[in-house]
């Protein structure tokens, strides 16, 4: 005899199988808790659709592109789809774009083969990802989610998509250096839209302030760039020690492969709370924009990282540590040829460092040089535009492309 539970025990059994598979689901995956029931039958009218499969750990990477796709939005539609309920929520709370989490492919092939969808974008190379890159009705194009000297800014993925969006000449010839039988032609130059710098003006008497922005440890070994667990509370003890104020801003996924590094970060986080430390006015970031935490910064220590590359239209100097991993990949480039690098086995010293790079700035002319080279130029209201422009483009080779194949076929 079969017995139904009453519907609040089922609630109940549903929550609990939902915070169970959350609880065992592998690092980076999204917990598939989808609205595919809601979706039935939905339309969807927008051209655009940005597929975005990651964990709410990852939301960073979408977030930075919010304000110029609702810019895109005003222009074609744009759609947000997720595969993580966490991530739905948090995306809902920090745009006015609409946000639809497909945990099932047969929903998302009635979304795309009823709607108007024909420009996918993405921000990450999560293989999740070819649940959508599949589909041939739609052009791919790879926007990214920062423009850095690491070495998966080189990735192979990027072949699987129609076009690249990158920011400047570096990208170009950073992927003709490492990628083998590569058609150029996908690279569409179109600068930094989040890139927006404002300018400093420290408060009378205010101590400089060192902002320390170190990236996350990466996957993989060859991506092992942060100087957390390396450089980072030597660095922080030397700079505040010398009276010097540091505004700690770590990478949202810090410690997430990595156990040591967890700890490392914690740590250091702790090294705030002591009253010498605190004497000097140094803090925790509380995790704002990036252009904010630039504003309040005089000098600027990171990792390889896109962090490095944003920073330079503000001129200031810049201090980027080299990493003390055997297997991290740090491959030659223009932007840490033209900056002081500081090794752990420095870090106890970086003070002087600091000190000599505010009182002598000998690298500026050279990092100005490059802003061009890496951001193509520090305006981001032109490269707002030609993200718009590059889009409408692929939208109309891809309408075309879809009439001369309807064509050929009568």
């Amino acid at each position: 005899m079969h017995l139904s539970l009453p519907a609040s025990a089922r609630r109940l059994r549903a929550r609990g199988g939902r915070l169970l598979r959350r609880r065992l689901l592998p690092g980076g995956e999204p917990d598939a808790i989808g609205e595919d029931a809601q979706l039935t039958g939905r339309v969807l009218d927008q051209r655009v659709v940005v597929f975005f499969p990651e964990p709410p750990r990852n939301a960073y990477q979408l977030e930075q592109w919010l304000r110029p796709l609702e810019h895109l939005d005003r222009r074609q539609g744009v759609v947000l789809i997720t595969q993580d309920s966490r991530t739905t929520a948090q995306l809902r709370a920090g745009t006015t774009l609409p946000v639809h989490c497909v945990a099932r492919t047969a929903t998302l092939d009635g979304l795309v083969s009823r709607g108007r969808l024909a420009l996918a974008l993405y921000v990450s190379h999560h293989p999740r990802n070819f649940q959508l890159l599949r589909y041939p009705s739609l052009a791919h194009v790879y926007l990214g989610h920062g423009e850095s000297d690491k070495a998966v800014s080189a990735s192979n993925q990027l072949k699987a998509y129609d076009r690249s969006f990158v920011a400047g000449q570096a990208a170009v010839d950073r992927i003709a250096g490492e990628l083998m039988w590569f058609d150029l032609d996908r690279l569409v130059r179109i600068g930094r839209p989040q890139v927006s710098i404002a300018e400093r003006h420290r408060p009378a008497g205010q101590r400089p302030t060192v902002l320390y922005a170190p990236t996350w440890e990466g996957g993989q070994p060859s991506m092992a760039y942060s100087s957390v667990p390396t450089h980072g509370e030597a660095l922080v003890r030397s700079l505040t020690g010398a009276g010097l104020r540091v505004v700690y801003r770590p990478h949202p996924r810090t410690g997430a492969n990595r156990r040591d590094v967890a700890e490392a970060d914690a740590a250091l986080r702790r090294v705030f709370d002591e009253p010498a430390v605190q004497a000097t006015g140094s803090v925790l970031d509380p995790g704002g924009p990036l252009t904010e935490a630039f504003s309040d910064a005089d000098l600027l220590i990171t990792d390889v990282s896109s962090v490095a590359v944003e920073w330079l239209p503000t001129g200031r100097p810049l201090v980027v540590t080299e990493p003390a991993e055997a297997g991290a990949v740090v491959p030659p480039s223009p932007l840490l040829a033209a900056t002081p690098r500081l090794a752990q086995t420095a870090a106890a010293d970086t003070a002087e460092l600091v000190r000599r790079c505010l009182e002598d700035d000998p690298e500026r002319a050279a990092r100005g040089a490059l802003v061009e080279h890496y951001l193509g130029g520090g305006d981001p209201a032109a490269a707002l535009g030609r993200f718009l422009d590059a889009c409408q483009d692929v939208l109309t080779a891809r309408d075309d492309d879809r009439i001369r194949a309807k064509e050929a076929l009568q």
